[in-house]
């Protein structure tokens, strides 16, 4: 085969692998790039929202199935993307994953140095759990552990991922730095040589240049065969913010500065002039297209801290991006601007699935919703992160904004077939009841659970 005809192969049939999917923040975003996905999500109600949106999910552990049923997925998955759980590594969590980093950088280079057996990484994973680690620490290996197993699979005859796709938080960034390393160094076969990749410069991208309407941070890799050329990063479209005067957004404020990304342009099909963030006001206040949005002025009140002081609450008005959105983004109080509660007085899940660039009828179901919100990856950045990664073009915002179609419950039905092995409860592939989130109570379609925790999901 020529390196064009690769190349067109490539280009022409791009089908997802999303580990840690979520509710579908990148399978949204790989949607709006007419892409096909497969997710695998070890949270039922993740899971409950994927089948009512009408998304291909396996209700499992990643880990599980990289074990016991990789040769079951489809051989013709060629991307694999994956944003581990980001809480032992991120600012807001405990910290075990920083304070393991050391140890998994060295797990990172026996897995390509010396393809040590996958018996001897999880003894030495177990250790590292043992001595004080978090156990969700080892699932940003998994993506790694995947790109190898793909070599080894006689489903796949061998073929390796074309392109690879990561984000995390920005404390994981020397992780995805050893990521890169290894990949360009390559893969090892089992029979002998490697398969190398080309991998883009990793970089920390904030959200609202893309877009988004929430200042958000997000580490990214993207890596493609060498064989297909070196990846670019995505070209922003809007201006970066900075907090420094609260009160007013747009291309003249002193709020707005130039991204780091931005500022090493060339980045080739950058957006120039590149357009103002996003405010708050004008994705969530009334429309005629919108009736049911806000119709007065509001500010949002942080449920964080500010400066150190866990009392002192960070303000946005509706004229600036949102803060973050977390899995504790329901506790957001929404006031006027005297003073006064705003009605609704707290963020909705509506509301903030849009401030994540979720459509904004997107059918969130199952328990913990806040949780699911906020753990999933902005729709609107991963579209652009996929295109950089695809050579393709980015889509239209406004595909967006446009209603999502729900799946009917036949289909739904059968989604959950597919995921869980039954089309009314989980199967015995699904993570063990005790260990997920809170059964659905709003799914029509299925059946009562018995012997749900409602412990919530660990992710």
């Amino acid at each position: 085969m020529t390196s064009s005809d690769a190349r067109a192969r490539f280009l022409e049939n791009p089908y997802i692998l999303d580990l840690f999917a979520g509710p579908g923040g990148l399978d949204v975003a790989a949607h709006m790039l007419d892409v096909p996905s497969l997710g695998i999500e070890w949270d039922k109600d993740a899971c409950e929202t994927r089948y009512k949106a009408g998304l291909p999910t396996w209700h499992a552990d990643v880990s599980a199935v990289r074990r016991d049923r990789f040769h079951e997925l489809p051989k013709d998955l060629n991307v694999l993307a994956g944003g581990p759980p980001c809480q032992t590594y991120s600012i807001a969590g405990g910290g075990a994953g920083r304070k393991a980093l050391d140890e998994v950088k060295k797990l990172i280079r026996a897995l390509v140095d010396e393809r040590a057996c996958e018996e001897k990484i999880d003894e030495q994973l177990a250790k590292l759990e043992a001595s004080g680690g978090d156990s969700r620490t080892a699932l940003v290996l998994e993506p790694l552990r995947y790109a190898i197993k793909a070599l080894s699979c006689p489903n796949r005859e061998g073929r390796p991922f074309d392109v690879i796709v990561l984000e995390q938080v920005p404390a994981v960034a020397e992780l995805w730095k050893v990521y890169k390393e290894a990949l360009e160094e390559g893969l090892p076969r089992e029979g002998g040589g490697r398969v190398r990749y080309k991998v883009a410069k990793v970089a920390t991208l904030h959200t609202e240049a893309f877009g988004v309407p929430q200042t958000r941070r997000r580490t990214i890799l993207i890596a493609r065969l060498a064989e297909h050329g070196a990846p670019p990063l995505p070209a922003p479209t809007h201006h970066s913010y900075k907090s420094l005067k609260p009160k007013h957004g747009g291309p003249d404020d002193e709020n707005v500065v130039v991204s780091a990304v931005q500022a090493a342009l060339p980045i080739e099909g950058a957006e120039v002039p590149l357009r103002p963030w996003v405010p708050m006001r004008d994705v969530l206040m009334a429309t005629e297209e919108r009736p049911d949005g806000r119709t007065s002025s509001f500010e949002i009140v942080s449920n964080y801290g500010s400066g150190g002081d866990p009392k002192k609450r960070g303000v946005r008005t509706d004229g600036q991006p949102s803060f973050t959105v977390t899995g504790k983004v329901s506790r957001n109080a929404v006031r006027r601007p005297d003073g006064s509660p705003h009605d609704p007085d707290r963020m909705t899940i509506p509301e903030a699935g849009i401030l994540q660039t979720f459509p904004p009828n997107y059918p969130w179901e199952g328990g913990d919703k806040s949780q699911q919100v906020g753990n999933a990856v902005p729709p609107l950045f991963g579209m652009h992160v996929l295109a950089a990664a695809l050579a393709r073009p980015p889509a239209p915002e406004e595909k967006l904004r446009e209603n999502w179609t729900w799946a009917a419950d036949d289909k739904r039905a059968i989604l959950r077939k597919e995921g869980c092995g039954d089309p009314y409860e989980c199967g015995s592939t699904c993570p063990k009841p005790e260990d997920q989130s809170s059964p659905s109570t709003s799914s029509k379609s299925a059946r009562p659970r018995t012997g749900a925790s409602a412990k919530r999901s660990a992710k």
